[in-house]
C-alpha cells in the first residue's frame, strides 16, 4: 500500500502524523501533545484516546518512539538533545561520534565536509541518505532488539523548519459517532496490518 505520511512536530513533545493514500481520506490521523495522544481511523469511524503516543505508534507500525525521539531520528539528530561524549576516526573516510545516553553517529567525508550516513540508538539501527540540505533525504529504521521486527524506510520531502504551527494542528476533531478502539485491537487489526 502506497502512503504519504505528512508529519509535523513541535518541541518538546507535540506531533501530528497522518497516513494518506493517493486518493480518498486519510487512513489514520495521530496527534500528540505532552504525553497524551489521539488516533483517529476516519474510514472505520474508530478512535483511540488517552494513550501515550509511543504506545500508539508501536501498535500502529511497530515503532515505539516518543514524538521527540521520532523527530530527532527524522531530522538526523538521532536523539532529542545530542551531546557528544567522544569520537574516533576510522579508515576510508569514516568517523564515529559517541552521544550521551548511548547513541552513536557514523559519518563519511564527502568532499570537504562530513555527512551523516548511519547511527544507532537504544535498539535501533539507522541509515541515512543525505539530500541537498542539511537534513536527510531518507531514513531507514531497523529494529535491533525490539519485540516486533521493523524495517521501515521513509523519504523526506517538502521539509520546513522554524515555522510557527497553530496549536490546533496537534488536536484531532473526532466525529461524534466514532467508536472507541483499544491498543490491543489496533495491534491485531489496525489499518496497516496485512489482511
Amino acid at each position: 500500500m502506497l502512503l504519504w505520511f505528512p508529519a509535523g512536530f513541535e518541541r518538546p513533545a507535540s506531533m501530528r502524523l497522518e497516513g494518506v493514500p493517493p486518493f480518498g481520506q486519510p487512513i489514520f490521523m495521530l496527534a500528540a501533545q505532552g504525553g497524551d495522544a489521539v488516533l483517529s481511523l476516519p474510514r472505520d469511524q474508530r478512535v483511540l484516546r488517552g494513550q501515550p503516543p509511543q504506545a500508539i505508534l508501536e501498535a500502529l507500525v511497530g515503532v515505539n518512539l516518543a514524538p521527540a525521539d521520532l523527530q530527532a531520528i527524522l531530522t538526523g539528530c538521532v536523539v532529542p538533545n545530542p551531546m557528544p561524549t567522544g569520537g574516533q576516526q576510522h579508515g576510508n573516510g569514516w568517523a564515529s561520534i559517541d552521544l550521551q545516553g548511548g547513541g552513536k553517529l557514523y559519518l563519511r567525508r564527502a568532499s570537504s565536509q562530513w555527512e551523516l550516513r548511519a547511527a544507532q540508538r537504544d535498539g535501533w539501527q539507522l541509515e541515512y541518505t543525505m539530500g541537498q540540505s542539511q537534513f536527510p533525504a531518507s531514513v531507514r529504521l531497523t529494529s535491533a532488539s525490539q519485540k516486533v521486527p521493523v524495517d521501515l524506510t521513509t523519504g523526506i520531502s517538502e521539509l520546513e523548519t522554524n515555522v510557527d504551527l497553530d496549536p490546533a494542528a496537534f488536536r484531532i476533531e473526532v466525529p461524534p459517532g466514532a467508536k472507541p478502539l483499544t491498543l490491543d485491537e489496533l495491534r491485531q487489526s489496525g489499518p496497516l496490518r496485512a489482511p
